[in-house]
């Protein structure tokens, strides 16, 4: 098992990179997506509904291979192998910012309107509301939801594997076959259960802080 942990670090590695960078891009690119979502204007109003239905109803896989090989069919671009990496952290970005997108905009929603005209009526402008009073009532509200995300992403990182990026699952694979065991994929299943595990404590801990 210790030989198959030391041959699988570099995927776990590369799982964590893409797990990481993805939450770094998606979380505040949801936030810009519900405030274009809640715009009065109607156009702006149309484009956020429009991307976050495409987002949410075609497959996360297929958005991959879009990004990947978008740039040569549709401009003839010729891309290097590198790109393979940026295309995985574009496509998931992309994807799970439309499902922040969504949990955001119920969690603003979610906060009483009273809110709004009490800020009003000490002064407050439109920013300084947001930022200071809807903002941190909406964190405290969302958290769950955006929990449940943030654990489907660790899963969801083994998709990596649709543009034959080398991640942990497809390097457990590798590694089965090879030495026609289950073992790789077992430690592999490990890894994500544990990965989870400490993901899903330290929202709930943030969660009991946020109980105030």
């Amino acid at each position: 098992m210790f030989d198959i942990l030391r041959q699988l670090l570099s995927g776990m590695l590369a799982s964590l990179g893409i797990f990481v960078l993805t939450l770094i891009f998606s979380l505040p690119l949801g936030l810009v997506i519900t405030f274009i979502r809640r715009s009065k204007l109607k156009v702006l109003n149309w484009v956020a509904r429009i991307y976050i239905s495409i987002m949410r109803g075609t497959p996360l896989m297929l958005q991959l291979l879009v990004v990947f090989f978008g740039p040569y069919y549709l401009f003839g671009m010729s891309l290097s192998n590198s790109y393979r990496f940026y295309a995985v952290i574009i496509g998931f970005s992309l994807n799970y910012a439309a499902y922040f997108a969504e949990i955001y905009r119920s969690g603003i929603e979610a906060v009483p309107k009273g809110q709004y005209e009490a800020a009003a009526v000490l002064g407050y402008s439109r920013t300084q509301t947001f930022v200071r009073i809807i903002f941190p009532q909406m964190v405290k509200i969302v958290l769950p939801p955006v929990t449940n995300e943030v654990i489907t992403l660790v899963k969801d990182t083994s998709l990596a594997f649709a543009l034959a990026y080398t991640e942990m699952f497809t390097l457990a694979k590798q590694i089965a076959a090879a030495q026609t065991s289950i073992m790789p994929l077992f430690v592999a299943g490990l890894f994500y259960y544990i990965f989870n595990f400490v993901v899903a404590y330290g929202m709930e801990k943030l969660e009991n802080k946020m109980k105030y």
